[in-house]
């Protein structure tokens, strides 16, 4: 199985990219996008001068809780840059969305509750709201994440949409909120983690 084919068996068809689009990237932005890939696993990112940003981890179901995860992630951590990636909301009948948080919880990631995300997938033209999470070695706050969230979202998500899909992705600023009002522990995705 290809890389893109264990990315496509894995996440859902509204957060993935075409292979097209991943391919492009990999070509025309190689300089900021990359692709770690190995028996176990696939991990595409971008990396810019101040952050990380992991748009795909995939570890095979064979590898899992083998630490292969972890040393993905402490390899990005080496860069001391900001990391930061979406997730679902947890569905609890989805046990892996689950251990999904609880694997970035023990990694030292937060979530950044005053961050609003939702945005209309052009395979299924459902809205799909998902949630930001962040590592912070520097102690990076919510709005820096968010000013590099939206610059992925331009330079990434949104790279030649129309070209390759017919159609274009909602503006930057209809689909990525911040609310400060909003920041505060009752929203937090790992408070009900045990």
């Amino acid at each position: 199985m290809n890389w893109y084919e264990k990315l496509n068996q894995y996440f859902p068809i509204e957060e993935m990219k075409s292979k097209e689009h991943l391919e492009i990237l990999l070509k025309e932005k190689g300089d900021i996008y990359h692709k770690d890939e190995g028996k176990h696993h696939v991990m595409m990112y971008v990396e810019l001068d101040d952050f990380v940003f992991i748009d795909y981890i995939f570890v095979s179901k064979d590898a899992r809780g083998e630490g292969l995860g972890n040393k993905l992630i402490e390899k990005l951590k080496k860069k001391r840059k900001p990391i930061i990636l979406e997730v679902e909301p947890v569905n609890y009948e989805d046990t892996d969305s689950e251990k999904r948080l609880k694997f970035y919880q023990r990694e030292g990631f937060k979530h950044a509750t005053s961050i609003g995300y939702e945005r209309r997938s052009l395979a299924t033209n459902e809205v799909n709201k998902m949630e930001i999470l962040y590592w912070a070695p520097n102690n990076e706050s919510e709005e820096q994440v968010y000013d590099a969230m939206k610059q992925t979202y331009k330079l990434i998500h949104t790279f030649k949409d129309k070209e390759l899909y017919g159609d274009s992705y909602q503006p930057v600023d209809d689909v990525l909120t911040i609310n400060n009002d909003s920041k505060n522990d009752n929203n937090d995705l790992f408070k009900d983690l045990s």
